[in-house]
């Protein structure tokens, strides 16, 4: 805990420090190349992570921007890191957009299919999560269509945007034959939806599969047994929420017949 919290506080730092050197006041983006970590941490004489990517990576989807940026934001706006080719990025100003489950939704309880081996040796809160999205066939229940895993952690690239990984990759087809490439990102209980990753996947659905209809979802773990599952959408640079479902995963003699009836209406 000690080493993440130590990484943490050095990612700030060099963000930090890159975007002090480049705000104005007023200014609502600011370009910058990942060649300007090595020049901050030279400038702040501070150890270079050896992974460059993980400092960007981390502060667009895991952690908040250090406390001076915040400072800068006005009310009801916030700083997101966006890339916009290789190995170049920059900060954008948009509205601010928490995508969070909701609380007060209903719950819809159904039966566990995940293998006990899988439970037994997932390895994190995303894998585990992307393993029991897909053992339970919670895109098909969530969407309504039938899907398959077409591959997960695609590592591709999107133009005018860079390189970009897609959790997990579906495509599905419904009753009358439309075709739908599914983009699905994943995250733990305590990670944000990102408007960032949102974007950039349905970005590449539209280059690399223009004719195929485009459904980005976004999983998060409620609690450990409990996923919410989110349709999003772009719209004028806005995350959207197209609707969201709550699932319990339970043991099947845990259904109540009642319950079940329920369901129907």
């Amino acid at each position: 805990m000690a080493d993440k919290a130590k990484a943490k506080n050095r990612y700030n730092q060099l963000i930090e420090k890159i975007f002090l050197d480049g705000y104005t006041e007023g200014a609502t983006e600011i370009p910058f190349e990942r060649t300007a970590l090595e020049t901050a941490a030279k400038t702040l004489d501070i150890r270079l992570p050896s992974n460059l990517g993980d400092v960007l990576y981390s502060l667009r989807f895991r952690t908040t921007m250090p406390s001076k940026v915040l400072e800068t934001q006005p009310e009801g706006y916030e700083w997101i890191i966006e890339l916009v080719g290789r190995a170049k990025y920059r900060f954008r100003l948009t509205r601010e957009n928490r995508i969070i489950p909701n609380p007060n939704l209903a719950v819809i309880r159904i039966p566990d299919c995940t293998p006990e081996i899988i439970t037994s040796y997932a390895l994190d809160d995303e894998q585990a999560l992307l393993a029991k999205v897909r053992y339970n066939r919670l895109i098909d229940i969530f969407l309504g269509l039938t899907t398959f895993s077409l591959q997960n952690h695609l590592r591709t690239s999107v133009r005018d945007i860079g390189q970009i990984e897609i959790d997990e990759l579906y495509v599905g087809i419904d009753k009358y034959g439309c075709h739908y490439i599914i983009p699905v990102q994943a995250k733990g209980g305590k990670d944000q939806i990102s408007v960032v990753q949102t974007t950039q996947d349905t970005a590449w659905c539209k280059q690399k599969h223009p004719n195929l209809r485009c459904r980005a979802i976004s999983a998060q773990f409620v609690a450990s047994d409990q996923i919410a599952l989110f349709e999003l959408k772009i719209d004028n640079d806005q995350l959207q929420i197209v609707e969201e479902r709550h699932y319990k995963l339970v043991q099947a003699s845990e259904l109540d017949p009642n319950e079940i009836i329920e369901y129907r209406t």
